[in-house]
Parts: C-alpha cells; structure tokens; sequence
C-alpha cells in the first residue's frame, strides 16, 4: 500500500468555468489579497468591469462596472479599493454603496497592497506609504525605496504581525545571467534603517521555541541565484527578555535539472503547524519545518505558474492562483504528515517534535516506545516529560501511573510520580484518572490550600470521584467541585448541606435535573422556616411549579406556620388559576379563622375569584366582615337579612354594591331599608336611587317612594336625576312633590328652565293646585304659547293685574296674542289702548297691526301709530300700516307712496294691486321689485310702463326673463320698445344694453329692426362704428340679401373683421367687395382662390394689379393645383424663390424636370442655398445635362454632393453617380457604383481606398456572383479578420456551392498577422464537410487555436471519430473521449493513447466501461488497464464483475498488484484461485499477509478438502479466529501431534489442554504426553499431571512438570514472607512524608511494590533443554 503524501492539495474552482476571459487572468489584471475574495478587471465590449469572487459562494460572481487601472478587496469585509490614472485611490464599501475615502497621490502608484484590515501600503517609484481606511487622514510616508530596488518589478510588500519590520520585494531581469533576478528591502520602524537582501520571496512568522516564554518574531526568505537555491530563516530585532536568541537556519532549496531557471515566487507560514510553504514559478511547492529548516516535502502542483497567493485560513495553508485560472490550496495532512516524517524522511526526532508541537497523531509506536526505553533506562523525568508531551494523550493513563508508581523512591530524592505529576502540572490541566491520584495523598497530608490554588488554575479535571474525596475534608471546596463535574444529584445536595437553598432551584433549571424538593423542604421546614419559605417560593416562581402545591401547602401546616403559608400562597395564586380553587379557600379560610384582618386585606385586594364564595361568606357574617359577607352572598334572603344593618357597613361602598344585584332584588332591598327604618336608612335610599335610577327605573322607584307617602324622598331623589333626566313623567312627579312640599321657587325654576314635562299635563295641574303665586302658571303659558287661555283663565278669574303683570315685566313681545285676546273677550277699547300705550319692551308691530287687522280694527291703532312716526320710528312695519290706512282712507296715497322712504314696497305693492294698479307700479318702481312689477303691467296691460322701466332698469337679467321666447307678452312689449322707449332716452348705456338684450335673446330681425331705427334713420347714434359692425353682422346671421345693401350705404365700419365674418359665412363675393372697396388686393385674390376657387379670375385680377405679392399668392395657387409650368411662371414674375422646397417637391412628382432648372436657377440668383444647388445638381442629373453637372460641381458650390450622389445610385443612374462620388472621394460608394457598372478591378481599387469592411463585402460578394473569384479573394482577404463578418462571407459562398474557391480562400487567410480562432475553427469545419483527408493534419498544427466544441460538433457530425477523440482529449473532456474511443474503436482507439486518457476521467463508472471494453475487444490487454485504472478502481465491484462474467482467472495478475489493499472480495478471490491451482503455499501466504476475508467460511470450506495441507490451513484459521476446539480436533484427525499442543497452549484453557493430554494417552503417545507437559505448562493443574501419570505409570515423563512446580512455590512463599517484613516495619513507621520536591521517599498511591503476579517462564526454562527430545515427536 503507497505512502500517503503530507499534503493536501485541493482546487477550489475553475475561473474560466466562472465567465472569466483567459487573457484577464494575470498579474495586473487579478488580485487576491486574503483566502475571501479574488478580484478581476476584465473589459466586455466597450465596458470596463471588475469581478469580485466570494471564495465562499464562487458560483455567483459579483459583476460592477467600474473602470480602474487595479482593484484590490480588502482581507476580511466587502470593502473595494480602487486606483484610477495611476495616482488617484478611492475606497468604496460595496454593501453600503458608499465611498468612504479618496485621495489623489503626487506620484504614480505602481504596487499597492492591504497589509491588514484597515491599512493598505502604496508603493511608488520612490517610496512607500500607508494609508488607514478608516478616518479622514492622508497617506503618511514611511520610507524611501533603496537604490537596490531601481528598475525592479514590485511583486509583493509584507509587514510583521506588530508593523515594525516592513519588507518590500521586487524582482528584475539579469539578460546576461539568464536568470530573474531577487531584490528586497527590509525595513525596521523603530531603527528607522533598511536593509538590503537578495531573494525572491519572504514571509515573517512567530514561533515558540522550547524554553523560551515568549514567542520569538522570525523573517524567513529564499533566493536562488547561480550558486543555487538558499532558504533562510532568521529572528529579526532583539530577543524579548529571558529569550534565548533563535539559531538561524539556512537550507538549501532543491531544484530540479529540467527546472533550471525556476526560482521563488511566494512564500506563506502556518502559525498553526509551524511550516514554511515556498510556491516557484514552475509550479513547484516547497514545505519546510520553521523550527528546524528541514524540507518535508517537495513536488509540482501546477503546470502554470502560480502568480498570486494568499494564507489559506481554513487549513492554515497556502492558496494560490495559476495562469490558467485555477484556484488551488496546499496545507498539512494531520494525519499523514507525521508517519509521512517517520518512515519516507526516516527522521523520528522531526517527526517526535512535529507531533508534540502540533498534537498530532501518527508517532503513537515511536512516543511509546521512547517513554518504555527511557523507563528501563530508569531516566524517569525524561520519561515523564515524553508522557506528558505525547499527543493526543496516548500516554497519560491510569496504567502509566501505575508504572510510576511501582517505581521505588530513592533515599533524598523526588518521586518519579510526583516529578511525572510537576512536568503534567506545569504543562497544562491533568485528566481524572491523575487528578485522582494526586488530590488522594494531598488531601490525606492536610494540604488543602494545594488543592484550591490548582483549582483556582483549572489545573485538574473535576469529577464526581474526586468531589467525593475532597467532601470528607471541606463540603464547600467538593461542590465547588461537583459544579465543575457537572454532578448535579452531588450539586444540590451540596448546597441543601450547606445551607444554599436558593442555589438549588437556579441551578436544577440550569442543568436540566429535578430533584425531591418536597423531601429537601422539609428539611428545610424543621431548620429555618423563613428559608423553607424562600426556597418554597422559588419552587413555583415558573408557570410550571417544580412541586405539588398541595403538597407543599400542607408541609407548612404540618408546622402550623400560618403566616408563612399565607405568604407562600399569595404569591403561589398570583395568577388566579381556575385549577387553585381549592387553594384559594383554603388560603381565606385559615386566615377568617385566625387572622380576620388578614382575610379582609385579601378579599379587598381582589386577587382570587375561583374559591367557595358561599362557605366564605358565611364565615366572614361570622368574623363580622358584614361588608364582605354580602359581597359573597348571593341568596337574596341572605342580602336582606345583612343590608339593613346600614350603621355597620359604609355607605358609599352601599352604593356601590347596588350596582352588582339584579334589579328587582335592587328593589326589594330598597324597600326592605326603607321599612325597617325609614328615618335611618332614607338618604342611602336616595343615594341608591340616584345612582341607579336608570337601571332601576324611575317609575319602579317613584312608587316605592309614593307606597311610603315620602314625598320629601321623591322630591330629593327627583331632585337628584330631573336636571339631567328628559322623561316627562320624572319633570312632572317633581313639580308635584315640589308642590306639596312647598318649594314653590323650585317649582318656578323648573318650569322656566326645563324642556321636558308636558306642558298641557302642568298647566293643569297649576290651575288645580290653586296656588298663592301665579307665576309658575304664567312661565308654562308663555313658554308653551298657551297665552290666550291664560288671558281667559285670568280675565276671568278677575286677576287683571297678573296679564298687566305678564306683558309689562314678563314678556311684552306677547303683547299682540294678549291685545287680540282682549278683544276677543270683548274688553274695552280703552283699556286696550291704555295697555298697548303702557307696554314699553319690544314687541312685533307686524303681528300686532295682523291681530288688530284681523278683526278690522285698525283705526284703533291710528292715533298710536302717528305718536311713533312723530317720534322719529323709522320701523317698516309702523309705515306700512299708515301707507294702508290712508290708500283704505284716499288719503293722498301717490303723493305718500313717492315720498315715504321707510314702508315696504313689496307688502304695500301687494295691498295696492286689487285696489289700484297703478299705485301698486309705483310702489313696485320704488323698491326695484321687478318681477311683481312685470306680473302687475301683463296683468293689466301697462306695456308702456313696464318698457321704460326696463330701458332705464339696464338690468340683463331682467331683459333675458322679459325677452324669451315662451313670454306671451313679448312682441307688445318690443313694439313699446322701439317705438316709445328707445326714442326717448338720450343716454348710450340704456341703448347699449337694451341691444346687447336683444342679442343675447337672439332676436335678430326685431335687432335689425331696432338697428335700423337708431342707425338709418339719422340719429345721434348714425355714425357709430359698433352698431353699424353690428347692424351688417346681425344682417350676415338674419338676412344675407340686405348685407350688400349695407356694405355700399355705410362707411364707418371695421372692413377686415366683416370681411373675414363674411368669409366665414360663405359671403364670398361681399367679403371680394369689401377687400375691394378698401384695396386690399393681396386678401382680394385670397377670396379669389380660396373661396371662390376661380383662377382664371385670378390670374385677371392680378394681372390688373400687378403686384408681386398678388403673383406670389397666385403662383402658389396654381402649385397646388399642379399647374406647374404657370406656376413657375408666376414665381419667375413675382421673382420670389421663398418656397423653392414645395416647388422643388411639386415639381419631382410631376418630372418637370426642364422647368424646375429654369426656377432653380432664377433662386439660385436670389439665393444661395444649399437645398436649391442641391437639387439643381439632381435636376441636371435627372435631364441628363451631365455636362452642365460636371461643370457645376467643379465650380465652387454649396450643394450636398454626396447626398445627390446616393439619390442618383437609388435611381440607378451610375454615371451621374460615378462624377458625384469620384468627387466627393466616396470610395466606398465608388466602389459599389462601378459594380453596377461592370467595372471589378476598378471596383476593388476603389474598395482598396475604402478600406470599409462593408464595402469589401459588397465588392467581394459581387465579384462572387460574376465569377471573379480571384478578386473576391482579394476582397475576402480583408473580411475574414473580422470574425463577425466570417459568418456570413462563408454561408454565401456555400450557398453558392463555391465550397473549393471558399477553402482556398480561408487558407489563403491563415498566415495574415490578424488570424483569428474563427477562421481556423470554420476551416476545420469546412474540413470536415468536403476534404476530410486534411482536417487531422489541420487540427494537429492549429489545435490550440481552433473553437473546440463547435468542431467537435462538426467532426461528430462527419462521423470523424479519430480526429474527434483528437480534440476531445485537447479540450480536456476525457470522459467524452473514452466513450468516443469505446463506441468507434476501430477508428478511434489506441492502446496508449486510451490508457492515458482512462486515467484522466472524471466519471468511474467509466472504468467498468472501459473494463467490459476490453473484455469485449481486448482481453489480452486486460491486466494492463487494471492496473492503470487500479489507483481509483472499487475493488469489490470490480472483482464482483469478474466472478459475474466468470474471467476470474483472466486477471490474476491484476488480482496479485492490488493485494496489498487488503480488500476482502480481492482476498477471497484470489484465495478461491489459489484452491482451485491447489496451491497452499501461495494460500498460507496470502492468509499470514493479508486477513481481511471470512476466515471461518474459508477455514470450513478447507475442512473438507482432500489434501492434508488445505485441512492444515484449516486448523490453523479455527486458531486464528479462537475456534480452539476445533482447530485442536482437526489436528488430532490428522495426527498433527505439533500443532495441536501449539494450538493447545495459545488457546490458554486448562480444558482443551487435559483433553489433549488424556487422547495422548489413550492412544499410547506418551512421548508426546511429556511434549505438552512443556508446551501448555502453565494451562496444567499439578494433581492433575500427577494423576495422570500414576494412572497410566509414567512417571519419569511427568517428574520435570513436578520439580518445576516445587520450585515455583518455594519461590512464592519467600517473597510473601519478604513482603509481610516491609509491611510489618512500614506500620512501625508513621512518619509524614512531603508532598512533593522532598528527599525522602514520595507518598506510594497504590499498592506497594511486590504486588504482581510471577513470571514463570524463566523458572522452567532450565527444563526447556530437557524436554528438547520431545519436540520433534
């Protein structure tokens, strides 16, 4: 079995598989500057962008477009610092999308580098610097480059761990030493001095050395210059004090002969193994030991170089990058490494060193056999230092200390097994087994303050054993103890013996233990209640109470601790949980029979509501707790017979206790109270009442009060709820109760105040109750309008003086109900006026003069209503009743009407309209009320009236309403307009309006009617523009035939805007006239054209005129109307070339080609535009004028050539085209123009001058179509270095089945300096389709720079079999090329060639593929694959296939190389061959070498066998495998006399050796009967032996066995005597020994020396000789 290697070697991910581009796979394109993240600048297209890879998601790279000339991720967080134009440094976070820092350097940066988390170093030509990430801070210098590194490539720059020792590395090429040359710089800050060194790749590190305290800081470096390769390590600064200084270590570094010009390239040390890890540029990896300088191991790792590495954190190794993108890290194989040292470097110091320094295992046999060499050579502290410092602890074990133990103290020396235990102490913490052994006789010395100080430096290991030991000493020191162990039983017995009953619980939950608490409290009970009761507290702090409460409550009465229960229990109910019922009664029980207060504390605290309210309430009646009682009770004879005891209990809590019954038992007690003791219990009563009328109701209430006659009850209960309440029957029982008890302002009060009561029910009752005082009366008549009955009631009651009373202090404002009841009762005039004349207050003269009207006596109120007016009240009511009374008398009522400012004109105009028309226009004229005006004139005709109030009205809103259509009274009405109206007012606002009305009523002839009234007939208003505009408008709306009329006959108006109102109301001809009368000759013929659409006249008109502008307007006339030629004619006479576009378009379309030169030309005079020389050119063009076109153009001109030039080739005139192109120097359309021409050679000269892609392509496509293959290669040429244009050149010419011109072409291509992948990838193809024959010979030159998958496709679809393994094996698909060479063999396999791939695959299943393969094709061949395929084969499924397809013996050999894996199917199959060849040599071999099989299926199988050597190997597997019996058996079969004792002995039972004995002897072998007595000596009982013999008389045989025996005893009872001595004098002795470091003899911790059992083996070698006759037999 091969050698594992010492590392691991591991790829972490392919970069091109990630999208990344080869060529951006370098230097100065890829950084990576810790094992996180790796970062790459690649460009796509036209887009810079940087790639960031989180080495812990690599499958999703993190694409930014940033352009930057280097990118570097900080070392631990996703932080991106970047440089721009060599000088200018930003840091962004990228999570944050922020930028954190910029700054822009004076020098170029040519290295930049994180040294740590927060610091970068820049480097520049000159100097360095560092610059933190964090803070506003700059750059800070911190020292200059040494002229050493001039001219060198920076390739990394390094610092310490503490920043002090800085080291920059660079590297340059030596030309004429043939080598790359190592310059670096190392730099202390604190000595601010450099150094330079040769080398090519450094690293700093700390190492530990032995001895020392502290780590010492280490630089190591290696170079490799034309003496050879050096590696060096040294200790950098000063030794830290009571260090010994490193020795330094200088190794030379090997280099392989075909690695002549290799050299260092980067260097990594793990901290955690203490190895130096060196990468060459060849790809070689170097591991060296820091300690020692000695290389573990060396080998190639990567064919590429490894350009960028990084500390591997996970493993502690090196990561690295390689050119061709892979992501590959080495590190220590933990468990190789050490049998790696041992037995391929044969180095067991190293490897002893390695495993101590790192833990590691490996060293196991060398560790044990070292301490056992040391051990013998009683060199016992060297011996306990190796048991200390082996790894994994394989030697710190009981058995161990054993050893030290039996080892005998020397007189003034230290105890190997207290020495054993210093160097365990001084290393680090002991495990049980030694902590045991060493507390035991500490403990036993009293030296207790040891064992706490070792605690204290958790220098042993806690256990339940040792807790136990060190309890019997100090209780507090074992839990602390147990609390180490984690003993939680021990724990908390600890802390109830300690008395921590607190601890116990926290602790329990902790842990996760449950202990009996119930037993613990009553411990606690009987010791210290008030702890018990703590503790009992904690136990049910939780949700889930850690015991039973009954059971707990029921320990705290069995000590009768009442006070402590309740305690418990208020806290334990808390929560108030339906289940603690029971406790809650239990809890107010004991405390209503002991500690009432208590109780009456609990139950006004409300904590608990599931007890047994009933059996509590009883006892509280008991206790004399009445209050709680009844807050239990809830039997309403209960309540009844408590309630009325209202002395004993608070009122207010009365009252609110009312508010928990129901109502009608709320009744009942309230009656209960109120007859058991009316005068105690009335005003809780009320307060009762009060409170919860609403509830109870009020009506339930009031006749409780009534049955008792209390009306003083009822009146303060209603007193209490009437100012809030609004039943009327509440307001209305208090009036009453108020009544009766005499409170007659009360009553006054609420029948002013209140909203309630019915007013019809009070007044009733007022009048019955007869009161003294009528006042209440009154306030309810006033309120309610019951006036009138109340004048009646009191007139005729004969209380006058009360109505007197009522309208001169109560309410004068109801003065008129009072005066018009008065009159109804038929008082006399006089009192009537006297009253009205004594009332003072306000009051409605409205109302008063209705009631007075209403019964027609209204000269009463003359005289009274003179006194006002005389009195200067401007009221409109006091002059409306005058204005009616003198209209009623004739009393001069116009003159009244006309004058009177102050009466309403509305209500007079009213009382006017039956009575006099006319008055009622007059009083209707004053006030403006112009609809009762309208409706008064219609009724009665009076349209003359009503139309001089309109005109002088000048109200819009007015004319509309009088003026629309539906008003049967309109045309009169007009007629009184225009005829009366109109003629006499002078004022041109009143006309304004009055015509503005009539327009906006739309009333057009009655306008013009009215119109041609003011206008026409020479009034002041003839000559006024606005109503002559408006009399020819309303004309054009109304009647069209009149507007000509009023074109000619009028002067004064606006033409343009009637002209243009005409227009737009077809007046064509009227509009000509006005344009006309007032020569605006250019809208003129406007009309002419646009409207009356007659050109002829037109063309007559402007011919009168004869102005340019009318020859413009008509020209453009004629060009829409496409009369071209007269168009262009009329231009030319208008010499206006303003709209030469429309012309020029106007004129294509009609190809007036000739005309259009005539009006260019005449516009190029004008204007030299480059549109108008632009399309003068087309149209010479276009007539064929080539001449002239050549002639103009080479003249100097303004005209788009090059424009002219494309519209000429689109109408396919070349020769035109081929002037204009050849002028402007358009080779590209040049070239294209003569294709159509015919011309090639010209056309590809032209192309030549082009140099445009598309333009070769168009040539070379044309000269394709016409057989001019030899310039379409010349064209095709220049395409195919672009490869997007490849593609299409080549699907035309093999649409065109061109394939040999096409081939010939791309050959043609292959050696231009631009060839590209795709032309020799489409060649290949091409290759493949038409000449097969070349394509092997083709890809074997160009494999590398072919596009492999598309011409694998190709080649598969060719069925080129060879060629496509070819490229499968190139392009790396190994496992596609071994099914291509399995699938094809005949033209694809190669013995060689296969076993090199096979090996390469990464599918297995292949290899059984490949296996069935050979089986089926090769057979011969078949061992030789196996065994390249074995390294990676299943064994077992491999020889399961053979045995399957029975070719077992077909590959033997394979069979034989692979043994050495100890395989079981490989083992059993090659046994089963071994059977089947009867060879039992090559069978025992393969037993004893290798036993991983079924050794008692084989050893049955062999049983049987005919050959006795076969049943031999049988005998000897039932011994391997402890099946003694029946090996012994087997051998006896076949008289196997030496291997059945041998058997016999090894099985190491008495039995199976007496039963071999006995057949010895029943058969006769006495001889071999002696021969076991030697061989199974120690199986045998001596009176057995000496029955055996004395039996069958053969002594003499068995007399050595019983000498040797006597002498063995003998021996025995020496030493115990010897024994029993020591013990005797140690008794004696009780003198107390030292612990540790004393002369005297150590503490034995065990059993004293002697204790082992004796070897006899050295007692009966003398007899070995003896029996030497017998052993043969």
């Amino acid at each position: 079995m091969s050698q594992a290697l010492p590392i691991k070697f591991q790829e972490h991910v392919q970069l091109q598989n990630l999208g990344i581009n080869a060529s951006n796979i370098g230097f100065s394109t890829l950084t990576m500057e810790s094992d996180r993240f790796i970062c790459i600048r690649e460009k796509m297209g036209e887009t810079n962008q940087v790639v960031i890879i989180d080495m812990n998601d690599p499958t999703n790279p993190v694409r930014r477009p940033i352009s930057a000339d280097s990118a570097i991720m900080n070392p631990a967080s996703k932080v991106i610092a970047l440089k721009v134009a060599g000088k200018t440094l930003q840091i962004f976070n990228i999570e944050m999308k922020s930028k954190m820092k910029a700054h822009t350097m004076t020098d170029d940066v040519i290295f930049w580098k994180w040294i740590s988390v927060n610091l970068i170093g820049l480097v520049t030509e000159t100097a360095v610097y560092h610059w933190a990430m964090e803070g506003d801070s700059q750059p800070q210098k911190v020292f200059d480059r040494h002229p050493t590194l001039a001219g060198c490539q920076i390739i990394n720059y390094r610092t310490d761990h503490k920043q002090q020792w800085l080291l920059l590395i660079g590297i340059s090429a030596q030309v004429e030493e043939n080598r790359v040359a190592g310059r670096m710089q190392l730099y202390s800050v604190e000595r601010r001095v450099s150094q330079p060194i040769e080398g090519h790749a450094a690293a700093f590190a700390t190492m530990s050395v032995d001895g020392n305290k502290e780590p010492s800081n280490l630089f190591t470096f290696a170079v490799r210059n034309p003496q050879g390769g050096k590696l060096h390590i040294i200790e950098v600064g000063q030794p830290p004090t009571g260090n010994q200084p490193y020795a330094k270590k200088a190794v030379d570094v090997f280099f392989p002969p075909e690695a002549q010009n290799d050299f260092p390239v980067a260097m990594q040390v793990s901290p955690k193994h203490g190895v130096v890890y060196m990468i060459t540029k060849y790809g070689y990896i170097h591991v060296y030991d820091l300690e020692s300088g000695v290389c573990i191991y060396m080998n190639r790792i990567s064919a590429d170089t490894i350009f960028v590495t990084a500390a591997h954190e996970a493993s502690s190794g090196i990561i690295g990058v390689n050119r061709k993108g892979q992501v590959l890290s080495v590190s220590v194989d933990e468990d190789a490494v050490v049998p790696y040292i041992t037995t391929q470097l044969n180095n067991p110091d190293l490897a002893l060193k390695f495993a101590i320094r790192n833990n590691l295992a490996g060293a196991e046999d060398l560790f044990v056999r070292r301490f056992q060499a040391l051990f013998t050579q009683s060199n016992y502290s060297e011996a306990a230092k190796v048991a200390a410092s082996a790894p994994k602890g394989i030697l710190r074990t009981p058995q161990t200390i054993q050893q030290f133990q039996q080892v005998p103290t020397a007189a003034g020396q230290t105890s190997p097994l207290l020495q054993y235990f210093s160097i365990l102490l001084d290393q680090g913490k002991l495990n049980k087994y030694e902590s045991l052994e060493l507390c035991r006789p500490v403990l036993q010395q009293g030296r207790k303050q040891l064992l706490e100080k070792w605690l204290k430096e958790e220098k042993l290991e806690c256990s339940e054993e040792l807790g136990d030991l060190v309890k019997q000493v100090d209780p507090h020191l074992a839990l602390s103890i147990y609390l180490r162990a984690n003993v939680p039983m021990k724990v908390i017995q600890g802390f109830a013996e300690t008395g921590q009953y607190q601890k116990i619980v926290l602790y329990a939950k902790k842990v996760g233990y449950t202990p009996d608490y119930i037993f613990l409290l009553r411990g606690v009970m009987r010791i210290n209640p008030e702890q018990g009761l703590q503790f009992a507290q904690m136990l049910i702090q939780d949700d889930q109470p850690l015991a039973d409460l009954n059971q707990l409550v029921d320990i705290f009465m069995e000590q009768g601790l009442i006070q402590q229960c309740t305690s418990f229990l208020l806290d334990a109910l808390k929560n108030n949980r339906p289940a603690e019922g029971h406790l809650q009664t239990r809890l107010l029980e004991m405390n209503l029979m002991h500690a009432p207060q208590v109780a009456d504390a609990i139950l006004g605290n409300q904590m608990f509501t599931h007890y047994d309210r009933a059996h509590i309430a009883q006892l509280c009646e008991k206790a004399g707790l009445l209050q709680r009682a009844l807050e239990h009770y809830t039997d309403l004879y209960d309540i009844k017979r408590a309630v009325v005891h209202t002395h004993l209990l608070n009122p207010e809590w009365l009252v609110t206790y009312f508010g928990s019954l129901s109502v009608e038992d709320s009744i009942e007690c309230v009656r209960a109270m109120l007859q058991a003791n009316i005068r105690q219990n009335l005003q809780v009563c009320v307060q009762i009442a009060t409170k919860y009328h609403e509830q109870l109701t009020t009506t339930a209430l009031t006749e409780v009060f009534e049955s008792f006659k209390s009306y003083e009850g009822l009146f303060y209960f209603l007193g209490a709820i009437v100012n809030f309440s609004q039943e009327p029957e509440v307001h209305f029982k208090y009036i009453q109760a108020a009544c009766k008890t005499g409170q007659i302002k009360e009553v006054e009060r609420i029948c002013r105040e209140s909203n309630c009561y019915d007013p019809e029910r009070v007044k009733n009752f007022l009048k019955e109750a007869k009161l003294t005082d009528q006042l209440p009366l009154i306030i309810v008549c006033d309120r309610f309008n019951f006036v009138h009955d109340l004048v009646l009631y009191l007139y005729r009651n004969n209380q006058a003086k009360y109505i007197e009373i009522y309208v001169q202090k109560v309410n004068p404002s109801r003065l008129p109900v009072v005066v018009g009841g008065l009159l109804d009762v038929d008082c006399g005039e006089d009192v009537i006026k006297s009253l009205i004349m004594s009332v003072r207050g306000s009051f409605n003269t409205d109302e008063l003069v209705e009631e007075v009207e209403k019964r027609n006596r209204m000269k009463l109120m003359l005289p009274w209503l003179e006194m006002r007016v005389h009195e200067g009240v401007n009221e409109p009511a006091t002059h409306n009743a005058l204005a009616k009374i003198y209209i009623d008398s004739n009393n001069n009522p116009e003159r009244f009407l006309k004058e009177n400012q102050f009466y309403d004109s509305r209500i007079v105009g009213r009382y006017c309209e039956k009575r006099d028309p006319h008055l009622a226009c007059v009083a209707y004229e004053r006030g403006q009320c112009d609809q009762e005006l309208i409706k008064v004139c219609n009724e009665n005709s009076l349209f003359k009236s009503e139309a001089r109030y309109l005109v002088r009205r000048r109200d819009m809103e007015l004319w509309t309403y009088v003026l629309r259509e539906d008003n049967e009274f309109r045309r009169p009405l007009i007629d009184q307009v225009v005829q009366t109206a109109l003629s006499e007012t002078q004022d041109p606002d009143e006309i304004s309006v009055t015509v503005k009305a009539f327009m906006t009523a739309d009333l057009p002839n009655e306008l013009i009617e009215l119109l041609e009234k003011i206008v026409l007939d020479n009034s002041v208003f003839s000559d006024h523009r606005n109503l002559q505009n408006l009399l020819i408008l309303t004309a054009i709306k109304a009647d069209r035939t009149r507007v000509m009329e009023y074109i000619n006959r009028l002067d004064n108006y606006d033409a343009p805007d009637i002209a243009s109102i005409a227009i737009n109301n077809g007046l064509y001809e009227e509009a000509f006239a006005i344009f006309k009368k007032f020569e605006v000759n250019t809208s003129a013929i406007q009309v002419l054209i646009d409207h009356v659409g007659n050109l002829d006249r037109a063309y007559e008109f402007a011919e009168r005129c004869n102005e340019p502008a009318v020859w413009s307007q008509l020209a453009n006339a004629q060009l829409r109307a496409n009369m071209v030629k007269e168009a262009i004619d009329s231009f030319i006479k208008a010499d206006d070339p303003t709209t030469y576009m429309e012309v020029v378009n106007v004129a294509s379309r009609n190809d007036s080609w000739e005309d259009l030169v005539k009006y260019l030309q005449m516009a190029r005079k004008k204007a030299r535009e480059t549109f108008i020389e632009t399309e003068l050119i087309f149209a010479y063009a276009m007539t064929n004028r080539l001449s002239d076109l050549e002639e103009f153009i080479s003249g100097p001109n303004h005209a788009q050539i090059q424009q002219v030039g494309d519209r000429c080739f689109e109408k396919g005139m070349y020769d035109a085209a081929k002037l204009l192109y050849n002028n402007v120097s358009n080779f590209a359309k040049l070239a294209i123009t003569l294709v159509h021409l015919g011309e090639y050679q010209g056309a590809v000269d032209a192309a030549r001058k082009a140099n445009s892609t598309r333009t070769w392509k168009e040539v070379c496509f044309a000269c394709v179509d016409h057989n001019e293959f030899r310039l379409a290669q010349m064209c095709g040429l220049h395409i195919v270095v672009h490869a997007d244009e490849l593609e299409e050149l080549i699907n035309y010419y093999q649409n065109r089945g061109y394939f040999e011109e096409l081939i010939q072409l791309l050959e043609a291509a292959l050696g231009l300096e631009r060839a590209h992948m795709g032309m020799f990838t489409e060649l290949a193809i091409l290759y493949s389709k038409y000449k097969p024959s070349k394509m092997r010979e083709h890809l074997e030159l160009f494999w590398s720079r072919v596009n492999i998958p598309k011409v694998l496709r190709a080649a598969e679809q060719a069925h080129l079999w060879a060629e496509l393994v070819f490229l499968y094996d190139k392009y790396e698909e190994y496992d596609n090329a071994i099914t291509a060479m399995m699938a094809h063999p005949t033209e694809a396999w190669r013995e060689n060639h296969f076993k090199d791939v096979i090996t390469k695959v990464a599918n297995i299943e292949l290899y059984y593929k490949a296996v069935q393969f050979y089986l089926d094709f090769k057979p011969m061949l078949l061992n030789d694959l196996l065994v390249v395929l074995s390294p990676r084969l299943d064994h077992t499924r491999t020889v399961t296939h053979f045995v399957k397809s029975n070719h077992l013996k077909l590959v033997k050999p394979y069979l034989r190389s692979v043994q050495n894996n100890n395989n079981k199917a490989i083992n059993e199959a090659l046994n089963n061959l071994l059977i089947e060849e009867e060879d039992f040599v090559g069978l025992r071999s393969s037993i004893d070498a290798f036993d991983n099989f079924d050794n008692i299926a084989l050893a049955q199988r062999l049983e049987k066998h005919e050959l006795i050597e076969f049943r031999r190997i049988s005998a000897y597997l039932f011994k391997g495998n402890n099946r003694w019996k029946q090996a012994v058996e087997l051998c006896k079969k076949d008289r196997l006399f030496r291997d059945a004792m041998q058997y016999a002995g090894e099985s190491r039972s008495s039995e199976i050796a007496e039963e071999l004995l006995e057949w010895f002897l029943d058969s006769d072998l006495f001889e071999c009967f002696g021969a076991c007595l030697y061989q199974c000596y120690d199986l045998l009982k001596p009176d057995v032996i000496m029955e055996l013999a004395w039996r069958h008389n053969i002594m003499d045989f068995a007399m050595p066995f019983m000498i040797q025996v006597v002498r063995e005893l003998s021996i025995k009872v020496d030493k115990l005597e010897q024994s029993e001595n020591i013990r005797s004098s140690d008794e004696r002795s009780d003198q107390t020994q030292p612990i540790v470091y004393e002369p005297q003899p150590m503490l034995m911790l065990t059993a004293g020396p002697g204790m082992m059992a004796p070897s006899y083996g050295a007692g009966y070698g003398g007899y070995a000789a003896g029996y030497g006759g017998y052993a043969g037999m």
